[in-house]
């Protein structure tokens, strides 16, 4: 039997939040789990503040927050960022995930 953990946050995640001053304005990364997109479920990551209920990972004086019905969906997945040619954006690998689609938001378990 797997064990089911709260997802993780990359150091390179909490150091692009530091960068942008995510903190300083009272601000956390929100990743949350919607229905929808091209696979089923999306994942809808701003920045927000911080709300009763949430799971607060914290990192380099920063914060990501998962709400209560979003975390199920999140759970061993890391949460990154990543810079490329295309971009950069905030990046989830969710081992929960059996397929997902090439915008890279979009999955289905």
């Amino acid at each position: 039997m797997e064990l089911t953990l709260p997802p993780k946050v990359s150091d390179r995640a909490f150091a692009r939040l530091a960068e942008i001053g995510a903190n300083a304005d009272g601000k956390a990364l929100r990743v949350a789990v919607e229905g929808g997109g091209c696979s089923g479920f999306q994942y809808e990551i701003t920045l927000d503040a911080p709300a009763d209920g949430d799971l607060v990972l914290e990192g380099a004086g920063e914060k990501v927050v998962v709400d209560d019905v979003s975390l199920p969906f999140l759970a061993n997945a890391v949460i990154d960022f990543t810079e490329e040619l295309i971009g950069a954006r905030f990046v989830i690998d969710n081992p929960n995930a059996t397929a997902s689609c090439g915008c890279g938001t979009s999955f289905s378990m």
